[in-house]
């Protein structure tokens, strides 16, 4: 037992300083030096040297239990600068996805909206004209291969809004719900209340391939936290602005990767093993054949949400 609870308690320290003290430590010395330095003196380092030299001559710090005092109030103030970042990183996910309920969110939906109808005009037209054979806009023939690239091209272009016309504020909104979108289209089932039921049957693997996924999106929403941070600490020293968009430009890249990964994971859960929860619940015989049916999603949606 001693050799179990040493490995695990050697498990939780190393993430306990990984995921709490390291961050809020170089956030807290970062604020040091600001502090010191400010804005006129942003890059004088024998100031810098002068201020450490002078608190290190301080007979207070030749006390043993006064140095393991502040050592003790550092790694608190670290943990603690961590978990305020973990606070509002959580307000950050919920924030990414919310709905346009306030007159805010309503307003840039509405903007996204008009974007993605522009750019699906644009596509819808390159397709006509593309299948037509007619000629592009400057007036000379396109090669098949030029017109399947400039439909790739556009394509992607307006899936960088949405997939699908936007009814949230946010392109990760947007995201998941064009995921249960497709889902209620191929399988007509609300994917709301088919998820937590899914969830209790998925294999190792896919559960382990799902939680990475989602806790990439969490530590994109606390590094978006940590760069919020920076932000504030530039107004005492301007050097920390370049952390501060250094760390909202990764975390918007993997924040961006992490959703996209979980909401095509999401859709593939269901179409793996949606048929599987049908045939659990009695609503496939495990001897038909075939794939999971709108009717039998409906059926299913009409049972989980118990006559809401």
């Amino acid at each position: 037992m001693n050799p179990l609870l040493a490995t695990l308690g050697g498990k939780l320290t190393e993430r306990w300083l990984n995921s709490l003290v390291l961050p809020g430590a170089l956030f807290l010395a970062t604020s040091a030096v600001g502090s010191v330095l400010g804005h006129r003196h942003w890059h004088d380092v024998d100031r810098l040297r002068t201020a450490l030299d002078e608190l290190a001559a301080r007979p207070a710090l030749d006390s043993t239990g006064t140095a393991a005092l502040l050592v003790a109030l550092i790694l608190l103030a670290s943990t603690a600068a961590s978990l305020a970042t973990q606070f509002l990183g959580g307000a950050i996910e919920r924030w990414r996805l919310r709905f346009g309920r306030d007159p805010l969110s309503r307003a840039l939906t509405a903007r996204r909206a008009r974007q993605w109808r522009h750019r699906d005009a644009e596509l819808t037209l390159a397709i006509e004209q593309a299948v037509g054979g007619t000629t592009g806009s400057g007036g000379a023939g396109t090669s098949p291969d030029g017109a399947l690239a400039r439909i790739q091209a556009l394509t992607e272009t307006r899936d960088r809004v949405a997939l699908r016309e936007p009814v949230r504020p946010t392109w990760y909104g947007d995201r998941m719900q064009a995921a249960a979108d497709r889902v209620e289209a191929a399988y007509g089932v609300d994917l709301a209340v088919l998820w937590p039921r899914l969830w209790l049957l998925l294999p190792e693997p896919a559960v382990r391939q799902i939680q990475s996924a989602r806790d990439s999106f969490g530590a994109a929403g606390r590094l978006t936290a940590w760069a919020v941070g920076y932000a504030l600490l530039a107004c005492w020293w301007w050097p920390a602005a370049l952390a501060a968009v250094g760390c909202a430009v990764v975390a918007r890249s993997r924040a961006r990767s992490a959703l996209a990964a979980l909401a095509g994971l999401i859709e593939a859960a269901v179409d793996v093993h949606g048929r599987e929860l049908a045939t659990r619940i009695g609503l496939v015989s495990p001897e038909t054949p075939g794939r999971l049916t709108p009717d039998t999603g409906d059926d299913m949606s009409a049972l989980f949400r118990k006559a809401e």
